[in-house]
């Protein structure tokens, strides 16, 4: 088992976790919000937590984030060699994931040694449920030409801001607002391959138009099929799969036995995601992973 470690970096820091919920700093702004892995007590000080900018938390009328006056509608958080739009909105959630960090950059080095030996040519990525970009970004400002996938027009539309704010106008990034079983249908027909391929299924989805509960995503009966499905993209001379999951209560070797079975001559590595606390040595796990290598 591996286990990828997200620690502190100049706009991203976890200050304490507890008690079912975590703090954490993402550029200047402080949020203290749920998480149903924490079991411990906290560390810090409640004046600590009283500093928090928001607090995501449940009431009468359900979960909601109460915040301070001075609260900004969206802000700015450096990644790396990349930045991206925050917001809060109807849940926990900000648009960006820290723990994926390692991930992004064990990526963005595989592409670099590709593209040395390739004498500077570009590899293709292809990300499915990309979300609000990070990882599309990363792999762009590393020289990838992606193709981002989502069926959530926010979400599509918020990656497109990022492209924007982390300087990439010049990249190519080709963003598609849809059902990814189907696109991933369609490139099968077309001949279309790439060189390396993400994805991060979340439990369930209502897809691009809320599509009845006959066509929503539902990763027990989904996950295999679109893998056994997506493996038929790969290009001749691939660099990687890499599958991530949150709240899916699955182990990583479940992940990693699917990729295994539809890539046995690869080889699977699989493990955990964490963010390790600021001043002190705990991890807080944060998903799971497999991802396959050639």
């Amino acid at each position: 088992m591996s286990l990828l470690v997200t620690t502190t970096q100049k706009d991203y820091e976890l200050l304490d976790s507890g008690e079912g919920e975590k703090l954490e700093r993402f550029g200047d702004v402080v949020l203290a919000r749920p998480d149903p892995e924490v079991l411990w007590s906290k560390l810090k000080d409640e004046k600590v937590w009283d500093m928090a900018h928001a607090h995501f938390k449940s009431g009468e009328r359900g979960a909601k984030w109460h915040t301070k006056k001075t609260f900004p509608s969206s802000w700015v958080c450096g990644v790396g060699d990349i930045s991206l739009s925050l917001k809060i909105g109807n849940n926990k959630h900000v648009g960006l994931f820290p723990e994926q960090i390692p991930q992004w950059e064990w990526m963005v080095g595989k592409i670099a040694s590709s593209a040395i030996r390739r004498g500077g040519g570009k590899v293709s990525v292809l990300n499915l449920f990309g979300y609000t970009g990070g990882a599309t970004m990363a792999l762009a400002a590393a020289g990838a030409e992606v193709t981002h996938v989502d069926s959530s027009k926010a979400a599509i539309t918020w990656a497109h801001e990022n492209k924007k704010i982390s300087g990439l106008e010049e990249k190519t990034i080709r963003f598609m607002l849809d059902d990814v079983r189907k696109f991933v249908e369609r490139d099968i027909k077309r001949g279309v391959t790439y060189d390396a391929i993400l994805m991060d299924p979340p439990v369930y989805d209502r897809g691009v138009k809320k599509q009845s509960k006959d066509h929503m995503w539902h990763i027990d009966e989904d996950f295999l099929p679109l893998l056994e499905k997506v493996v038929k993209l790969l290009s001749p001379n691939p660099l990687f799969v890499v599958v991530t999951g949150y709240a899916s209560e699955y182990s990583h070797l479940s992940y990693a036995n699917a990729l295994v079975g539809v890539l046995p001559k690869a080889i699977i590595e699989s493990g955990e995601l964490s963010i390790k606390e600021k001043d002190t040595e705990r991890l807080l796990p944060a998903g799971i992973f497999a991802r396959a290598t050639f």
